[in-house]
Parts: structure tokens; sequence; C-alpha cells
């Protein structure tokens, strides 16, 4: 549904501490073997050691690896050493200066940054699917400065969507909350972004 309507790539949701959308490994690796190219497969992992990120990518076989919390170590140079040819892909979630900080220092390791609404330092952690908007102040000057592309993610929905190019001016964006009811992907909201943004 989401691809029929222009998806440049599909966010398949492994094991999240909280969050919408998170479905068991193999049926990832069963819906990534549908997706046509050029369409990108991402795995948004909650693993934060480099080995168990590895080892998830090698169960589902996604062509794109989206980190959703700190990488221990920042030790992407071992991914990337044992998967070569994955795109990675890391979550900043924006919650004040230091966040920018943090996305232009991880830049340098990785192929693409995400800016997502959240709080990781919760006991329980939000890692995304909030459905809130964060400050897009904070992200403008993200992409303003990153050497990698970067996606814009938090709060997104059909009334939004514009403002959000404008103010952000993003590489891509990354919806989730915004197009759903009840948890399911919902085609009426899904053509009312995508018109909205411009598709």
């Amino acid at each position: 549904m989401a691809a029929s309507f222009g998806a440049a790539a599909l966010g398949l949701v492994g094991r999240m501490p909280s969050g919408p959308g998170p479905i068991a490994d193999e049926l990832i690796a069963m819906i990534v073997k549908t997706i046509p190219p050029p369409i990108a497969s991402f795995l948004l992992t909650s693993e934060t050691i480099a080995s168990d990120i590895v080892a998830h990518q090698q169960r589902v076989n996604s062509n794109t690896i989206q980190m959703v919390d700190a990488l221990e170590e920042r030790a992407y140079k071992i991914i990337k050493q044992q998967l070569p040819a994955i795109k990675l892909v890391q979550v900043i979630h924006v919650v004040d200066d230091s966040s920018v900080d943090e996305a232009l220092e991880i830049a340098e390791e990785v192929d693409a940054l995400l800016l997502d609404s959240g709080n990781p330092k919760l006991a329980v952690k939000e890692l995304g699917g909030t459905g809130r908007v964060h400050n897009w102040q904070l992200s403008r000057k993200i992409v303003e400065q990153s050497k990698v592309p970067v996606f814009l993610a938090g709060g997104l929905h059909a009334g939004n969507v514009l403002q959000a190019i404008e103010t952000v001016q993003p590489y891509g964006l990354d919806l989730c909350s915004g197009v759903r009811i009840n948890g399911n992907l919902d085609p009426v909201k899904l053509e009312a972004f995508f018109k909205a943004a411009g598709y």
C-alpha cells in the first residue's frame, strides 16, 4: 500500500520497548523478499551492540539498518566491516542543542541520519513512533551542517508535512503514526499525506 502511493522505502519495525508496529523477525524477512527494487527495506532495530545489530540484519536480510537507539561505543566500523553492502541510518532523538552536536559527530560514521521525537533516557525508552513533533529549528541546523542525507520523522501528517519540508529541508520523510488508524496503515491518510507532500 505504501509503495503504491510512492514510498521510496519501507520501514520494518523489530522488537521495541515502546511504540507502534513491531513485527516478528520471521515476518520482516518474508516482507523483505517481496519488496521490489528500487524500494529500500529499512530494518528498525533497537539493538545497541554491534554484533547484535549484525545478527539482526542477517536474520531478515534488509538492505538498510535504521538504529533507533545509541550504538554502544559508536562501533559503526564493526558493522560496516561485517556488512559492507548494507546502509546504516542512525536515529537522533532531537531534544535540545546537544542533539545537534551528537548528530554532526555521528554523521561522520553513517550513511544517513534520521531525526525523530522520543526520549531514550526514560525508564521505558521512547525510540520513535510517538506522534509528537520536535523542534524543527534544531533539525534544520543539523540538515544545514550534515555531511550525509538527513531524514525527518516525528509527528508528521498531511496537515503539517509541507511546513516540515519548508522549515527543515530534509532529504526525505519518515512517517508512522500519522498515517495509521488503530495501529494499521490507512489508505486515506496515506493518500492525503503524499498529496500534501507534493507527490
